[in-house]
């Protein structure tokens, strides 16, 4: 048992001493890698993610994300990833389904998200995330007046 939780904690890139720690004692991050090796314990082909990197300053919801990428490529583990956030969506998800009152309004592939849609929502989602770059408040400013 204790071989499985250190190989566990090595998948979520986690150090051994988490182990006796308790929750309280952990950082946002730390509290969702704890939660990954949760999932994974019992060896699921699939594992859902819901708002996972909402709570987390953006270079650990990176580092989150980052680590989902890498489980789906060394487990050949599926992920349901919910998010508002597209770029987070974006970033780990090869298809794109977005949703509102519970119908999909657009499903897309990872490699057609920049390419212009028709559906208003969904590229309103994809700008509601600020990008860290001069002058891209103003830039959205416009567009939002001429909507």
């Amino acid at each position: 048992r204790e071989k499985r939780l250190h190989r566990l904690l090595e998948l979520v890139k986690l150090p051994r001493s988490v182990l006796w720690r308790r929750p309280w004692a952990l950082s946002g991050g730390q509290k969702q890698r704890v939660n990954l090796a949760r999932a994974l314990a019992a060896e699921p082909d699939l594992i859902l993610c819901d708002e996972v990197t909402s709570a987390l300053d953006s270079v650990v919801a990176a580092a989150v994300l980052d680590l989902i990428s890498e489980l789906r490529r060394e487990l050949g583990l599926s992920v349901i990833f919910i998010s508002h956030d597209m770029h987070a969506v974006r970033s780990v998800c090869d298809e794109i389904v977005v949703m509102k009152n519970g119908r999909i309004v657009t499903q897309l592939a990872q490699d057609d998200y920049d390419k212009p849609t028709n559906e208003l929502y969904f590229e309103r989602l994809k700008r509601a995330v600020p990008e860290l770059r001069r002058g891209w408040l103003d830039e959205h400013e416009e567009i939002l007046k001429a909507e």
